[in-house]
């Protein structure tokens, strides 16, 4: 199954997340993308120094990791240290530094950077499992390239749209499709990811770890759209266009008629 190679890139992981032990939410944040990065670049290394036999298209994936991390971390931490309010809500939506013990956040440190190894696992075990590139891969490909351009262009429409009205959730663009179009750009992304290995995954190994592993980003994201729902309900609560939009536009999933994922009250 490769596990020693799982081994290195999950050291990696280990590395990349420390950033976790300065601000715990950087685990699941900025860490996460440039984890992602990391394991990118690990395995292309390995490509080009012969430890594995690696293809353009495998290349490609790996390519598609490291844009991917470092669009999603750069914007975050961009967004971080630019806008006082985001920095705010921050701090309001993840409490005080101090409160979580360090036996915790050693647990959260071990568990994310087992998760981003499994979620990248599908490259890995394509290369390493040795088939030829396949329609999957490139349908993979086509994927992952439309997931992160979707996510991309939802984050500036929203940063945009907050600074013309910041008192008001984006409405525009992509949100009239959904309400949270970059989470739903992130489940497309990483299923481009899942569906580039569906023709090449053998034994139940990594068949659990690349299911359960994209199951686990769908299931992330869901509950981000949750909480955020809840925040959102917070501070627009009493505006009726608020609530006429959440009420007529899907949270997550463009034309699912999911609209909440809280209890709402009438």
């Amino acid at each position: 199954m490769g596990w020693n190679f799982l081994g290195i890139f999950f050291v990696v992981a280990l590395v990349v997340c420390l950033v976790g032990f300065y601000k715990y939410v950087y685990f699941l944040s900025i860490g996460y993308g440039f984890a992602v990065l990391a394991i990118g670049v690990t395995m292309a290394i390995m490509g080009v120094a012969g430890i594995f036999n690696m293809s353009l298209a495998h290349y490609i994936l790996c390519a598609l990791f490291v844009v991917y991390g470092f669009r999603l971390s750069g914007f975050l931490l961009f967004r971080e240290l630019k806008n006082a309010a985001y920095r705010k809500t921050l701090k309001e939506a993840t409490g005080e530094e101090s409160a979580m013990p360090v036996f915790v956040k050693f647990a959260i440190w071990i568990c994310v950077a087992a998760l981003y190894v499994a979620q990248t696992s599908p490259v890995f075990f394509r290369v390493l499992n040795g088939g030829e590139v396949s329609a999957f891969t490139w349908a993979g490909i086509a994927i992952c390239i439309g997931g992160n351009v979707l996510e991309t262009i939802a984050d500036n429409q929203k940063s945009e749209q907050k600074k013309a009205r910041p008192n008001m959730v984006a409405t525009q663009g992509l949100y009239k499709m959904c309400r949270c179009p970059n989470y739903f750009g992130e489940i497309i992304f990483w299923t481009g990811i899942f569906v580039s290995s569906l023709d090449i995954l053998i034994g139940i190994g990594q068949w659990l770890m690349a299911v359960i592993s994209y199951v686990c980003i769908v299931f992330i994201m869901f509950n981000g759209a949750q909480r955020l729902e809840k925040r959102q309900m917070a501070r627009y609560g009493n505006d009726k266009e608020y609530h006429d939009y959440a009420n007529s536009t899907p949270i997550i999933i463009p034309l699912l008629p999911i609209y909440h994922l809280n209890k709402i009250e009438k």
